[in-house]
């Protein structure tokens, strides 16, 4: 594995904040207008934005960890890898923006059927691809287990994304 060095370590970090703002607004905007609607309870809608910071809070704490200078090399490939699978993870999420629209022009209907279908939809989608990234994270975790600093960043992001599965399939009980 080759590691990135000087601007191209600060590249990476500028993509992965922005990264983190896309994740926040996506999953906002995905979770807000819904709980608006009266498919989800207000309690649904509280565990649905906390996972905005707790994602942007490890995004976060993982590019500042690369920025140090008393990090070793292996374990700063283990972060820049831990990275690059959470933005995989932000891509893939971004993807159901078109969710958002039709959301909007459900909200008139009057029968939340409809909406709570899509959300549903939404929320099956998105354990889909935690599941997904989660089987990578523990892939790449094994891989760091040599690197303690490496290692926990990736536990770090295991937690994050179990949280949020666990969050998700709250909310998809009671849709």
């Amino acid at each position: 594995m080759r590691t990135l060095s000087g601007r191209a370590t600060r590249l990476f970090a500028v993509h992965a904040q922005q990264a983190v703002l896309v994740t926040s607004v996506a999953l906002g905007l995905l979770w807000s207008p819904v709980s608006r609607a009266g498919v989800l309870s207000e309690s649904d809608r509280k565990q649905a934005e906390s996972l905005k910071p707790l994602f942007a809070n490890l995004m976060s704490d993982l590019v500042e960890t690369v920025k140090r200078s008393d990090v070793p090399n292996g374990d700063i490939v283990c972060v820049n890898s831990t990275i690059r699978e959470l933005l995989q993870i932000s891509d893939e999420l971004a993807s159901y923006e078109y969710l958002i629209t039709m959301e909007k022009d459900l909200t008139d209907v009057g029968d939340d059927s409809p909406l709570r279908g899509v959300v549903k939809f939404a929320v099956d989608k998105t354990n889909v691809i935690l599941t997904g990234e989660r089987k990578r994270l523990v892939q790449l975790s094994e891989q760091c287990n040599k690197n303690p600093v490496g290692f926990g960043k990736a536990q770090e992001a295991l937690r994050v994304i179990d949280t949020t599965t666990g969050v998700l399939n709250s909310i998809r009980d009671r849709l």
